[in-house]
């Protein structure tokens, strides 16, 4: 019920009615496990649905839960509300995005807080045009919030042709190597000689930072300075690993 756009309540007092029949609003509360005064409520947008009825018998109001059936017109319903939606989207977009790149050299900064915001930056390293990407990190840290990360990202990014560098430290010891059909090459540094605790990727004119414990989150810049800067930086360790 709630996956096709009812609320908690909302199907819980549904589901009591198809159960009852008709009934009072103070039985549907009851069954429901909901207080009346939230009973009504939930009634009322029910009825906007279509999915409840009323009738009269005497001067009490009984509630009829409407047939199931009746849920196909409310996902029809939200099928053309979210396609109104997009429409709207694809109006807009193009007036949208000269605001946003209106800002000409100045640094774009997103931030993306949680797992599920590093999750969405990780979403733009596999739009990067130039097909390489350049990171820094402490895998330990990456294994341990995303377990599935070799199946869920580097699939993908492979599935894209994008190359990666990696550098990258672990207490575990050196235990990534660089795999061609992976599209992936790779360098350790002992944890006791870089112990780094965040995420460092660097792609187009991007730079991510992320924090991967603690206060997890991170931060996307778009600036092509700030970008070739920590790629020369990111060559510079890459060839100190090489001797590490």
């Amino acid at each position: 019920m709630k996956n096709i756009g009812l609320s908690d309540k909302e199907a819980r007092v549904y589901l009591a009615m198809l159960e009852l029949g008709p009934s009072s609003v103070l039985e549907v509360a009851a069954k429901a496990g909901v207080n009346r005064p939230t009973t009504y409520l939930q009634i009322e947008e029910l009825k906007k649905k279509g999915l409840v009825s009323t009738q009269k018998k005497g001067k009490k109001d009984l509630y009829i839960g409407e047939s199931p059936e009746q849920l196909e017109a409310v996902v029809a319903r939200e099928k053309k509300l979210l396609e109104s939606k997009q429409d709207v989207i694809k109006q807009t977009l193009p007036e949208l995005m000269a605001l946003f790149n209106s800002a000409g050299d100045r640094p774009s900064v997103r931030f993306f807080e949680g797992k599920e915001g590093l999750l969405r930056m990780q979403e733009e390293f596999l739009k990067c045009k130039n097909k390489r990407i350049l990171a820094i990190a402490n895998i330990d840290n990456v294994d341990e919030l995303f377990p599935n990360h070799p199946d869920d990202y580097s699939d993908r990014r492979v599935q894209a042709k994008i190359k990666s560098r990696f550098i990258y430290t672990s207490k575990k010891g050196d235990f990534i190597k660089s795999a061609p059909e992976r599209l992936r090459e790779t360098r350790y540094i002992p944890y006791d000689q870089l112990p780094f605790s965040a995420d460092v990727t660097i792609f187009d004119n991007k730079v991510a930072v992320a924090s991967l414990h603690g206060q997890i989150g991170g931060l996307l810049i778009e600036h092509r300075s700030i970008a070739d800067s920590f790629a020369s930086l990111f060559e510079f360790i890459w060839k100190l690993a090489e001797k590490v």
